[in-house]
């Protein structure tokens, strides 16, 4: 009896470390189904682990709980934040087209995620793309489970197919910011079903499924500083190109309508933006608190470094620029939330405000772009920079929770290797997308109906009574 307790128990033990291997993985998880890479461990320690008892999947009700909280928090940030965000930046004959393209991006991918884009994303599948095993969430049942990051806990998968729905849906609507004011509605929508069949679901791929190319690569993304902000930021570089400049753009005046609206938008993106990054940690715990707190911290320290950066070039500090200073932490904040220390945090949202300054001003200048909300002064910009930093802040001798043996001089180069993946991606998906709808319906409204407002032109009426 003895011999047999002592078998079981180092059977058992066996099993728990090999479960651990996979919880530690720091990207969000597939279904059980989906996720080859959990195989690995579990044949490897087959012979002894036949003998052990089985650990069932258990559902945690604390981090369903937390993860339903989360998936809500992120549609807050989307709409009606980000809506606000950018139709405070908008003149007001077209604040409504802003707010209508981002509400209605967030309902046409959302269904589409669930029709094929949780499918190609992480149902299976190799290096670069998934499968159409769960087209139309074929399999997916109330009993269905998802891996979190400790061993035999669970959550719901419509609860992560919930979840990685809402980062699909804010990151189209991101690109709105670089071409509005002059896009025709239909054409906004077309492009984005092409960019997101075919440069979102594939970088998100790459990243977060454990078979992915840059997931095997070592890459680190924690909240989607690649999947989501570098992704967004060159899809709006290129729209702002090919869609061309606003009519009368550097001759007349194209100031915001509303900053109350942009600083109410701002913070609810901030407040969002919890479910975001902390959310990521796919549970109720420590890594989950760490994420929360870098993000408080990332964001004010940039809201700070941007507003001094503006006293010091133009002798004032401005609401807008602070509103974007907070924006641009919490974009480079983001890949790295769940693997960097506090400290971390505030050196990369004092570095993210200062450089995004440069990227909305200087650079801007440089590319010569009509990126009308800034886009990619930002996202693109402050995306580049918290992914190459995760690979510096991460160590654990800057305070970062990278293992012992972690080398910043390697896992910088694998972050860079990430961008430059998800920039060519981006590029070329964006440029063929941007073409196909140009050749079919056209992609600028007329200079006529673009002077009188695309509110009245595209949607029958104002934002405000005249």
């Amino acid at each position: 009896m003895k011999k047999l307790l002592l078998s079981l128990a180092l059977g058992l033990s066996l099993l728990t470390s090999g479960v651990a291997v996979i919880a530690q993985t720091p990207a969000p998880a597939a279904s059980e189904a989906t996720a080859p890479a959990a195989a690995a461990p579990a044949e490897a320690a087959a012979p002894a682990a036949a003998e052990a008892p089985k650990v069932e999947a258990v559902v945690n009700k604390g981090d369903t709980a937390w993860m339903l909280t989360a998936t809500m928090l992120v549609i807050l940030m989307t709409i009606p934040g980000l809506a606000l965000f950018y139709g405070g930046l908008a003149r007001s004959k077209n604040m409504l087209s802003v707010l209508m393209q981002v509400f209605v991006i967030f309902s046409l991918i959302t269904l589409l995620w669930a029709i094929y884009g949780y499918s190609l994303a992480f149902g299976g599948g190799g290096s670069f793309i998934g499968t159409f095993d769960k087209i139309f969430l074929k399999g997916v049942t109330v009993d269905s489970v998802a891996d979190t990051f400790s061993a035999g806990f669970k959550i719901p998968e419509f609860v992560f197919i919930a979840f990685q729905a809402t980062f699909a849906a804010i990151t189209c609507g991101l690109i709105v910011g670089s071409f509005a004011e002059r896009m025709k509605f239909s054409a906004v929508l077309m492009f984005a079903v092409l960019w997101f069949t075919f440069s979102y679901l594939p970088v998100a791929h790459m990243v977060w499924f454990s078979e992915g190319y840059l997931f095997k690569m070592g890459a680190l993304d924690f909240a989607g500083g690649t999947v989501v902000h570098i992704n967004a930021g060159i899809a709006g570089l290129v729209g702002a190109y090919m869609v061309g400049k606003r009519v009368g753009y550097g001759k007349e005046a194209m100031t915001p309508h509303s900053l109350t609206l942009t600083m109410v938008g701002a913070s609810l993106l901030w407040v969002g933006w919890f479910g975001f990054n902390a959310g990521s940690a796919l549970e109720a715990n420590g890594t989950a608190a760490l994420a929360f707190i870098n993000t408080i911290l990332a964001t004010a320290a940039a809201t700070l470094s941007w507003i001094a950066g503006e006293s010091l070039s133009k002798g004032k500090g401005s609401m807008l620029g602070a509103a974007s200073g907070a924006v641009a932490g919490l974009v480079a904040v983001t890949p790295a939330a769940g693997s960097i220390g506090p400290m971390g945090a505030i050196v990369l949202g004092l570095m993210a405000g200062l450089i995004c300054l440069w990227g909305v001003n200087g650079l801007k200048k440089m590319l010569g772009a009509d990126d009308a909300f800034d886009v990619f002064g930002v996202h693109g910009v402050g995306g580049i920079l918290g992914a190459l930093m995760t690979g510096v802040l991460t160590a654990p001798s800057l305070g970062g929770t990278g293992a012992a043996e972690f080398a910043i001089g390697a896992q910088v180069f694998t972050q860079f290797k990430a961008v430059l993946v998800t920039v060519v991606i981006s590029g070329v998906v964006s440029f063929i997308a941007y073409k196909v709808v140009d050749l079919t319906i056209g992609l600028r409204v007329n200079e006529e109906d673009e002077r009188e407002g695309l509110d009245i032109t595209s949607h029958g009426e104002t934002a405000y009574n005249r």
